[in-house]
């Protein structure tokens, strides 16, 4: 036992004490050291971290998600997470880590609902996540406003105002962390509600169309709406409807699983959950799996949605996608997770206010690693194309809190808070990096066009 008063007793610092030293670490990297990018002399080609990207995922998938990245320098952006990470890792850092997203860009959050089925905002991808510099989710953050600005042809300036107003809300909402009892940052949730207020200055056109896509989001986000959508019988079995090449049942070559009906893969994600939760899903069996393309990074990987059903009218689809190592990896260190489910999962948890019922992971049959969630619970996505310049500077605002939040989970609010002060220093030294980092992305999406017309990439436009 530790006796009081003794040399092993833990020492705790108060917040002011954490910010302290926060604000020291400005003497190595000083805020305005953030601003500007110029790319490393030894940077290597995007075209070919890419193509060294698709190691492992299905060839006759790939075409698609380079087809996908061609749509537009914003779409090239949200596929070339393993680019920017090389980037980030020659920027300046504070030294604070916490749990980072990796991929946080602005189309990488939205909402979703919780087990207590409330709808809330957060992050909703954690595909890259891993333990890193915090300034590196920031950093992505703010260059996907700025290429989203663009995209919709906004202004310059509009474009700017979105990204400063990101940056300010995640500085001004981690000093409200910083204050906060750790319990109580945990608690803390975007609602619907919140999310609404926050975004007041959003144009009533957009409030109202939010609002009428969560009300029928509650009615087609179910297990019921989703059955007769994805699913036929064939005599007296339920299965998935193909839909090549975004839904189709795999070989037997491609899914060694597939004749003993998937039971190592399914057994070792079972093992994952938490008992009770295990008690749910023991009531329901396997019917069928579907490859599934989604998203546009993820597209080439294994990902799939399966068929369970408790009896002939309650069904659930969960999706299964394949978990590689993080993006960050090379420069942030191995995970400490063997399974990079697993890694998923646990960052998943630790960033997320509220995640889904059925999150777990596993290894398949063919070795890979999975992570395992619901398909579309009441999953909310923006589209930008709707926005104007409002719209863009209520999002940053959400987004940005969004992401203090999370970094609050993990790392030391108090921490970062000390370390970006109260003043605007921070915001405007990314805001000119986010803003630079933009032109290499449409430079690097310009190199990537070419590539494919020379032949060295081969994409399918949809």
């Amino acid at each position: 036992m530790v006796k009081a008063g003794s040399k092993s007793e833990p020492q705790y610092s108060s917040p002011d004490e954490r910010r302290s030293k926060g604000k020291a670490l400005r003497d190595a990297a000083p805020r305005s050291a953030h601003a500007g990018w110029k790319p490393h002399k030894n940077r290597r080609d995007p075209a070919e971290l890419l193509k060294e990207s698709n190691e492992g995922r299905l060839p006759q998938l790939v075409p698609i998600r380079f087809g996908r990245m061609m749509q537009s320098p914003f779409a090239f952006y949200r596929g070339s997470a393993v680019v920017m990470a090389a980037d980030l890792a020659t920027t300046p850092v504070s030294g604070i880590q916490v749990q980072a997203c990796g991929d946080a860009h602005l189309s990488n959050f939205g909402g979703f609902a919780t087990p207590e089925r409330r709808v809330i905002f957060d992050i909703n991808d954690f595909d890259e996540t891993l333990p890193g510099p915090w300034e590196w989710d920031v950093k992505r953050l703010a260059t996907s406003f700025v290429l989203a600005g663009r995209h919709i042809r906004l202004s310059e300036s509009d474009s700017a105002r979105a990204v400063m107003e990101a940056l300010c809300s995640y500085r001004e909402h981690m000093a409200d962390y910083a204050q906060m009892r750790a319990l109580d940052v945990w608690y803390d949730t975007i609602d619907i509600d919140r999310f609404l207020a926050e975004a007041e200055t959003a144009s009533q056109q957009t409030r109202a169309r939010a609002e009428e896509r969560l009300k029928s989001l509650r009615e087609k986000n179910t297990p019921e709406f989703l059955f007769p959508k994805f699913v036929q019988h064939r005599g007296a079995a339920p299965v998935i409807i193909d839909d090549p090449p975004l839904i189709f049942h795999p070989t037997k070559e491609m899914a060694p699983g597939l004749e003993s009906h998937y039971a190592q893969g399914l057994a070792a994600y079972r093992e994952s959950l938490p008992e009770h939760i295990r008690v749910l899903f023991d009531r329901y069996r396997f019917c069928d799996l579907a490859v599934k393309v989604v998203g546009v990074g993820s597209v080439g990987t294994r990902c799939a949605i399966a068929l369970f059903m408790a009896s002939d009218d309650d069904p659930i689809f969960l999706q299964i996608k394949e978990a590689g190592a993080s993006v960050l990896e090379p420069y942030a260190g191995q995970s400490r997770h063997s399974n990079h489910g697993q890694r998923v999962v646990v960052g998943q948890r630790l960033m997320q206010s509220a995640s889904d019922l059925f999150l777990g992971w596993g290894t398949g049959a063919n070795g890979r690693d999975f992570y395992v969630r619901q398909l579309r619970d009441m999953k909310i996505s923006v589209i930008i194309e709707d926005f104007d310049a409002a719209d863009l500077r209520a999002y940053g605002r959400v987004c940005g809190w969004a992401l203090a939040r999370a970094h609050a989970r993990s790392g030391d609010p108090a921490m970062i808070a000390g370390y970006l002060g109260s003043s605007d220093a921070f915001d405007v030294a990314v805001g000119e990096f986010a803003s630079e980092y933009a032109d290499q992305a449409q430079h690097d999406y310009r190199m990537f066009i070419r590539a494919i017309r020379e032949g060295r990439i081969v994409a399918t436009p949809e």
